[in-house]
């Protein structure tokens, strides 16, 4: 007898958990309310892509520094128009300036410093829709070296620009796929489902496509990857008839 009463409420559990699924039946309102979670997701391929480096030069003359510095700017400017990319695709960023000290010891202690030169540098950042070319172009940045170039590249950054369409899209297929559920667990308890009394979004969010990324409660928001997976949640209150 024992074992047939555990399996019966074994049973009432995993029915109990089918019918339920992702909503609950408020039994505090008098006329029943479900509460059901939809989901709804897409992948895309980014169509903006945010590339940025930095090129510098060492002199104890400013003024040697800068012009070299110029020069460099020059060489990076023909290279990437020559690789393709437009002028206003290319925007150089203010120079920086950083004064080069040498640390001075005596007997292990250490006494001062002393004043070695100026680094300047100069960073450059591309924002272009043509993604597959600046990817390129990143790749093979390091020819600037043969040109005496010193530049330091940063990874792309990618973005899309129709963002705001497919979060609308999204957030009518998570509707749909919460309403679907309401429908479902109404006939599964032996009503219908009737008017929708309220509807929430929940967090929006894009992650790297088959990147195992975790997703975070304030929203995770990729540009490593190109290619990203974009999702929403609704949450959906409606009435039982």
């Amino acid at each position: 007898m024992k074992f047939i009463g555990a399996l019966i409420f074994a049973i009432a559990i995993i029915i109990g958990a089918y019918l339920l699924g992702n909503a609950y039946v408020s039994r505090a309102n008098p006329d029943g309310v479900i509460s059901v979670t939809g989901s709804g997701s897409e992948n895309f391929i980014s169509d903006l892509i945010v590339w940025e480096g930095t090129f510098s030069r060492n002199s104890a003359n400013l003024e040697e520094a800068y012009k070299n510095l110029n020069s460099d700017k020059q060489v990076v400017r023909d290279y990437l128009i020559n690789k393709g990319i437009k002028e206003n695709n290319i925007v150089f960023n203010s120079v920086n300036t950083r004064e080069l000290q040498e640390n001075q010891y005596q007997n292990g202690n250490f006494v001062g410093s002393i004043f070695t030169g100026y680094e300047l540098s100069q960073s450059v950042k591309i924002e272009s829709t043509d993604v597959e070319l600046i990817e390129q172009v990143s790749r093979e940045i390091t020819e600037l070296l043969n040109k005496g170039v010193q530049f330091n590249s940063q990874p792309p950054r990618y973005y899309y620009t129709k963002i705001s369409d497919l979060k609308i899209q999204m957030i009518s297929k998570a509707t749909e796929d919460a309403r679907l559920r309401a429908e479902k667990i109404a006939e599964n308890s032996g009503g219908s489902l009737g008017d929708l009394k309220n509807a929430s979004m929940g967090v929006f969010q894009i992650t790297g496509q088959n990147s195992g990324e975790d997703y975070s409660w304030s929203g995770a928001y990729n540009t490593i990857d190109k290619n990203k997976t974009a999702s929403i949640t609704m949450r959906l209150d409606y009435e039982i008839d």
